[in-house]
């Protein structure tokens, strides 16, 4: 976690990230969108999971890159799309200082932007999100993470047995 700019911890499971797309589609059920575009990568697992409750078979992504670990560098378009987004459902994982957001919503200004969790900073650029987290809070994907042993807390505390 970068020293300066992040000093809180977000860690987000499975279970957490699936819960909370399935309440974020709880709101976009009553819609009908042509497709749904992500935006990669953060975006890629949240839409395929909106694209199964919403039954939505037409997907396609905006490839930008703008992190590289915990810091923020110069946006790097990829991969556009041929469209203005006018019925699209735009999906991204996270807004946090709108940087991306920005550069999506010129290229689909006519998109429905969800994402799951925003900042203040990104916020009034997508149209609906389901958590607010703190500016200074770096939150931790599932897919950044990995299972690992855990010693048990009586081995860590007391010295081993002869």
């Amino acid at each position: 976690m970068s020293a300066n700019r992040y000093h809180q911890l977000f860690t987000i499971s499975w279970d957490q990230l699936h819960r909370d797309v399935r309440t974020l589609c709880h709101h976009l059920v009553e819609r009908d969108f042509k497709g749904i575009v992500a935006i990669t990568r953060g975006g890629l697992i949240p839409a395929a999971l909106i694209a199964r409750e919403l039954n939505v078979r037409l997907i396609d992504t905006v490839c930008i890159k703008s992190y590289d670990e915990q810091s923020q560098g110069e946006l790097d378009v990829m991969k556009g799309v041929e469209h203005d987004g006018d019925g699209w459902l735009l999906v991204d994982d996270l807004v946090d200082t709108g940087k991306t957001a920005r550069a999506v919503r010129e290229m689909l200004p006519k998109a429905h932007f969800v994402t799951v969790y925003a900042k203040p900073e990104g916020r009034p650029l997508v149209d609906q999100y389901l958590t607010e987290v703190a500016q200074d809070c770096w939150i931790q994907f599932p897919w950044d993470l990995g299972h690992a042993y855990v010693e048990p807390l009586v081995d860590q505390v007391r010295p081993p047995k002869p």
